[in-house]
């Protein structure tokens, strides 16, 4: 199966930028979607943000324009730039394939961001 382990969380202040990676092990293919989401002590897990198979972006309303998702040519890495970061985008972020038949990959560990005010 394919494993998904995320990297690149840390703290750092309000205002500052952190860029998040995912790395799939394998070849992807035949997937919808790749994500990013977040979860917050006391929350339900939130989708974040999204990138489509054919290059189209989502982003949840309270990270629009300053959350940036990409990903490499063969999907193995995909990628989180989050700048302006806010206390309140603490969270532990996990990435996540949606395949074409509808489903997630088993999930990874996530890494932990956390912003201080």
């Amino acid at each position: 199966q394919v494993q998904l382990v995320e990297s690149g969380g840390g703290l750092v202040q309000a205002g500052g930028s952190l860029t998040l990676s995912c790395a799939a092990s394998g070849t992807i293919s035949s997937i919808n979607s790749m994500d990013w989401f977040r979860q917050a002590p006391g929350k339900q897990r939130e989708l974040v943000a999204s990138l489509s198979d054919g290059g189209i972006t989502y982003y949840l309303d309270a990270v629009k324009d300053r959350f940036t998702i990409s990903a490499n040519k063969d999907k193995s890495t995909l990628y989180l730039r989050m700048n302006g970061l806010k206390p309140e985008d603490t969270a532990v972020y996990y990435c996540n394939y949606l395949q074409s038949y509808g489903a997630y990959l088993s999930w990874g560990r996530g890494t932990q961001v956390t912003v201080s005010s």
